[in-house]
């Protein structure tokens, strides 16, 4: 009977650091960013514009550089997500979700080591922090080629 008790508890922890998340700043400032992309038809048009290229460009990656469009592809993919991300509304959300993913990430590493320093953390930004080396681990000696 106790482990239910226990179980329920740690649920109930659970919901409420969820809902502590939901309410954060970081969460507000996201879903502020993704109404305003989500509104914008410019950006929608920018967005709608790469996603068409970017079917192109898939079914052109399946030929490689056989394809006869693949030169004229291969730009316009490039031509396209750069138009995208400059877009102020697109950049905003992107920073709003990195932001959102590293205080994610951060909570996901402080429960998994407050279980114990041996628990492996996946983390989405590990490649881009400082002497991460990918694997989530955490630790000096995961064996991963740094």
């Amino acid at each position: 009977m106790l482990a239910t008790i226990e179980i329920v508890d740690i649920l109930d922890q659970s919901e409420q650091l969820g809902q502590w998340i939901l309410k954060s700043d970081v969460m507000q400032e996201y879903n502020k960013a993704k109404d305003a992309l989500s509104n914008d038809k410019e950006a929608q048009s920018l967005i709608s514009n790469f996603s068409k290229t970017k079917d192109q460009y898939e079914e052109v990656q399946r030929f490689g550089r056989y394809h006869p469009d693949y030169s004229f592809i291969m730009k316009e993919i490039r031509a396209t997500k750069r138009e995208m991300d400059m877009n102020e509304l697109v950049a905003l959300y992107k920073i709003a979700e990195r932001n959102l993913q590293n205080l994610l990430d951060e909570v996901s590493e402080v429960v998994a080591h407050s279980v114990s320093h041996q628990v492996k953390v996946p983390r989405d930004g590990a490649l881009l922090k400082e002497g991460g080396c990918g694997c989530g681990s955490g630790s000096s000696g995961c064996g991963c080629a740094s």
